[in-house]
């Protein structure tokens, strides 16, 4: 399907979305046959997943920065095959690493896990800003339209339930995206013991600065969907010069920018989807006893 311009309706979003990433490409990233020492880095989309894979890259690597894309080193196992990256390939260091957005009964078995989990509104919110530029025109759809759209698919709540019965297997680590920001030095610690990597002052010095904000802004073209970005507008045809940074703020509490109305929307889903099975009335309590 090739276009002269970004989707400008809800409509044209989900179609440009179904045309770009049609096919099999998923299929062949099910079929990764994981190592035991292997690690998939797993958040729902924009919970931390290019964070946590600079953390992983970094702590694995010493401080590599010899990359153009963060996913060419860590590849994302669902479009690895429309970008012609060999999932099964020896990677430039041990562990090998993956990222994925896959929930727990589709993602490949085999290997170690890091699932992050983020306030619902803050992920949509984070979301839309992402996707304004690149695949959509900006100002063309609402942030609140945008976001109670995505409530109708209801995967990021699909995905947490379905991550959340893991949370303390011996595979998986568990991690919120707020405690990262909080306490990033634990946080590495607690990634680098679970990815069997020696861990001494000076590698969590540089890690702690190779993952900061500062940092991952001043060097965001290695973090900005290079490669899925020039796919999506040669073989998309999205029109070229898309806006695709991940580096934006850094922070939490960004779901203020919501109105009332949807934020009461994603608790109702919160309340249907996760209350009525696990009992927390909403995140904050579901991290506390995470804590």
């Amino acid at each position: 399907m090739k276009r002269s311009q970004r989707a400008t309706s809800i409509a044209e979003m989900d179609a440009l979305a179904a045309s770009i990433f049609a096919g099999d490409a998923v299929q062949q990233g099910l079929k990764l046959q994981l190592r035991p020492s292997d690690v998939v880095i797993t958040p729902y989309g924009k919970s931390g997943t290019t964070w946590t894979q600079q953390i992983v890259h970094t702590l694995r690597t010493g401080g590599d920065m010899d990359f153009d894309d963060i996913s060419r080193v860590v590849p994302w196992i669902e479009v690895s095959a429309l970008l012609g990256i060999d999932l099964d390939a020896e990677q430039r260091a041990h562990p090998r690493a993956f990222k994925s957005h896959l929930s727990w009964d589709m993602v490949p078995k085999g290997g170690r896990y890091i699932n992050v989990v983020r306030d619902p509104c803050d992920a949509a919110v984070s979301m839309f800003h992402f996707q304004e530029g690149w695949f959509l025109e900006p100002g063309s759809i609402g942030i609140d339209a945008f976001v109670e759209h995505s409530l109708s698919h209801r995967r990021y709540f699909q995905h947490l339930i379905s991550w959340w019965p893991r949370r303390n297997d011996p595979d998986v680590l568990f991690l919120s995206y707020e405690k990262m920001l909080e306490d990033p030095r634990a946080v590495i610690q607690r990634i680098a013991g679970f990815i069997d990597v020696d861990l001494d002052e000076t590698l969590l010095t540089k890690t702690l600065l190779h993952s900061s904000f500062d940092f991952m802004l001043a060097h965001k073209d290695r973090f900005d969907d290079a490669l899925l970005r020039a796919y999506t507008e040669t073989q998309g045809g999205l029109p070229p010069g898309s806006d695709s940074t991940k580096v934006r703020a850094g922070a939490s509490g960004s779901g203020r920018e919501l109105s009332e109305e949807t934020r009461a929307k994603v608790q109702a889903v919160w309340a249907a989807e996760v209350t009525e099975r696990y009992g927390f009335k909403d995140y904050q309590s579901m991290m506390a006893e995470l804590r």
